[in-house]
């Protein structure tokens, strides 16, 4: 499946309340929306760019994947989204090409988007999400 465009990149950051002026400030633009997935113990703060977008994510838990990420390689760019038509399509086909999946198929992600991710271990190193509406 051809990706569009990149969708956003995912950056982790210790408190959004730090973090979304500094970004505003650096990117000469606001916040357009904040959210929590609880399913996935992240608050999520987005930047439009062009046609991409900047994700921060803080961590709700401590044991959430932004909580572990951020303990084990400090704040910074945690994964890169491909905006694709099919999420779970998408992951299958990766999967046929020898790719490892973390998710079998896509699941609810913010903004109402089906995502999916590629475990880094078979995309060299960096952490690829698929998303779709």
């Amino acid at each position: 499946m051809k990706p569009t465009h990149i969708e956003h990149l995912g950056i982790a950051v210790k408190s959004l309340a730090e973090s979304v002026p500094f970004y505003e400030n650096l990117l000469g633009t606001t916040c357009y929306a904040v959210e929590e997935i609880k399913g996935q113990k992240v608050k999520t703060a987005f930047f439009l760019i062009g046609q991409t977008k900047i994700e921060l994510l803080e961590s709700t838990d401590p044991e959430g994947p932004i909580g572990k990420f951020i303990e084990k390689k400090g704040e910074g760019i945690h994964h890169v989204a491909f905006a694709v038509k099919d999420a779970t399509l998408a992951l299958e086909e990766a999967e046929s090409n020898g790719l490892t999946p973390i998710d079998k198929v896509s699941r609810k992600g913010a903004e109402g988007m089906n995502i999916g991710f590629l475990h880094p271990k078979s995309t060299r190193g960096v952490l690829i999400e698929f998303c779709s509406k």
